[in-house]
């Protein structure tokens, strides 16, 4: 019943193939910590394999019954004050079967502070998806958001929980920025100069990368959730059920032909119309912009962006402003969902001199 996804993403330059023979399961590996995912990538061969898991929980009373039910089974799950914590895939199912939403350890891609087990609910699921090292002090390279545009809040803590629970795995961690490690996934045709955008459940990180140099790094804290929730009030669902019409139907491209389909096409564009406001005023009044002569790219990752027409939606919403570099195109990541992991393992990559 429990099921992480896995999958080879995308070969790599051949700079950085490893040699014939090499195990899969040695080296680095890349970490992205999303509010809907945790997604691990490691080299296999000449491919990067990324494996995904659910960020979610959901909680049952506790019984020896169910317990060792779940455990036959195969089903994740932590066990705290009489109840029992379904975490990752199989949480979703749970909450569908009571006709409920699934329980999130981070929010707005902080852990969240609504949940009193979301440290130990984290670093269950990391443990259900993260191999442990061959030896101690393996490098690992996990996300961080950048710091939230209205700095009401810090990734202080949420960054130091997460590095903590690595070395106590026995892993030497470091961290990139999310939007960076999109640019690094992505873009190496332009030498890493570009806007990488993840655009997740909880947040959309954005960073302006100069010849690999992070110039302008922050974050909104809207995402696919806010899109997922504003629909269901509008429509009267559950959330959970929104995200999987989103994932499994939705096509901005077209007309929406329903209720769901026109709140789901308003809430992209205004969440794409307040990402690029803020994109907008934070490089057209930063004194850090350097004088660019080409046109660079922007490349969109994350789950909000799987949907078909996706880009162009993004494409019409960016003619609506003025940036201080031109534009040469939109792109979406090769994988999405994985982009973000992948670029946190080229990091680590890098620093180990793989």
């Amino acid at each position: 019943m429990n099921e992480k996804i896995s999958e080879d993403v995308v070969g790599q330059e051949k700079s950085e193939e490893q040699a014939e023979g090499t195990a899969s399961d040695a080296g680095p590996l890349g970490l992205d910590i999303g509010t809907t995912n945790i997604v691990v990538a490691e080299n296999n061969g000449k491919k990067i394999k990324a494996t995904k898991e659910l960020n979610a929980f959901f909680s049952i009373p506790y019984s020896n019954l169910i317990k060792r039910t779940l455990v036959k089974d195969g089903v994740s799950f932590c066990n705290k004050d009489g109840n029992l914590y379904i975490i990752g895939s199989c949480a979703e199912e749970f909450a569908t079967m009571y006709g409920a939403d699934t329980r999130r350890p981070v929010e707005s891609g902080l852990l969240n502070p609504k949940e009193e087990e979301c440290i130990e609910v984290i670093k269950a699921i990391m443990d259900t998806v993260i191999r442990k090292p061959h030896q101690r002090g393996e490098t690992i390279c996990f996300s961080v958001p950048g710091e939230p545009l209205d700095r009401s809040t810090s990734i202080v803590f949420h960054e130091s929980v997460i590095r903590m629970h690595l070395q106590s795995m026995g892993f030497s961690p470091l961290s990139v920025n999310e939007g960076l490690a999109v640019v690094l996934s992505e873009l190496a045709g332009t030498n890493f100069t570009g806007i990488g955008i993840s655009i997740g459940g909880g947040m959309c990180n954005i960073c302006f990368s100069y010849l690999s140099v992070p110039v302008i790094t922050y974050s909104i804290q809207k995402g696919g959730d806010y899109i997922d929730t504003m629909v269901a009030s509008a429509v009267g669902l559950p959330a959970t059920k929104v995200k999987l019409l989103k994932e499994e139907e939705l096509d901005l491209s077209g007309k929406p032909k329903n209720k769901i389909e026109t709140a789901l096409h308003i809430y992209y564009d205004e969440l794409f119309s307040i990402l690029l406001q803020s994109l907008e005023r934070v490089m057209g009044t930063s004194d850090k912009m350097p004088r660019i002569s080409k046109d660079i790219p922007i490349v969109l990752s994350g789950g909000s962006v799987i949907p078909k027409g996706c880009r162009e939606k993004f494409g019409k919403a960016v003619r609506d402003i003025d940036l201080p570099i031109k534009v040469s195109d939109i792109r979406i990541a090769e994988k999405p969902l994985y982009a973000t992991a992948k670029g946190s393992l080229k990091m680590a990559m890098e620093e180990v001199g793989a």
